[in-house]
């Protein structure tokens, strides 16, 4: 079994007050903090450098929006729509996305440290060149995703499905992908000692390495 590890969960005060996204305009630096955002349409936001303390999105879509380079800290996402969502660059601390849409979100260039991704559904998502320290991805849809040059630490994939994810230029080693389904993934077989992973998946990586397995 890989190295178990907890992740730090968003610290969240009790009552957080209600608020309306427009408010990051009203300072002099785009911010929010200790509140609750709900129900709301933030498609096609174009914020940079935003700054994001103790808040809860829920309900809310952000298709399409534009954070780049985004600062979030004690963060929780609940059944909301990222999908499209820039946050390249961005530092994610301490952040849960919990049954939420993230087709095709952009976390290229990214640092994530105690990121919890669950219930939801990531396909295509981007993380090439991120650096990812504490995060887990429980019972979430990965297809197409893009981990290409990726700097991943104690990173745990549990019941995920990730049929043609990339790994390419990514070391795999202690990353357990041992309960995850896929037919086909790109690795470089040189990034796979150390990895993981269950019997069946072990008679398709042989094939990498072109043993023939005898049953």
């Amino acid at each position: 079994m890989g190295v178990k590890f907890k992740i730090e969960s968003p610290r969240i005060p009790v009552r957080p007050e209600s608020a309306q996204f427009q408010d990051v305009y009203y300072d002099e630096d785009p911010f929010l903090s200790n509140c609750t955002i709900k129900n709301a349409r933030l498609d096609g936001k174009k914020v940079d450098q935003l700054v994001l303390s103790r808040v809860i999105f829920q309900n809310v879509s952000f298709i399409g929006a534009n954070f780049p380079r985004i600062d979030m800290t004690d963060v929780v996402f609940e059944n909301c729509d990222l999908s499209n969502a820039n946050f390249s660059d961005g530092i994610i601390h301490r952040v849960s996305f919990k049954e939420c849409k993230l087709m095709g979100v952009d976390f290229s260039g990214a640092n994530l440290g105690n990121v919890l991704f669950e219930d939801s559904m990531a396909n295509m998502s981007d993380f090439v060149d991120a650096r990812l320290k504490q995060v887990k991805f429980n019972q979430t849809t990965l297809q197409n995703a893009n981990y290409s040059d990726c700097d991943l630490l104690k990173v745990h994939f549990e019941q995920c499905d990730m049929n043609d994810i990339d790994f390419t230029q990514t070391d795999l080693r202690g990353i357990d992908i041992s309960t995850c389904r896929f037919e086909r993934i790109n690795v470089a077989v040189e990034n796979l000692p150390g990895c993981e992973v269950s019997p069946e998946q072990a008679i398709g990586f042989a094939n990498l390495l072109g043993l023939k397995v005898k049953e």
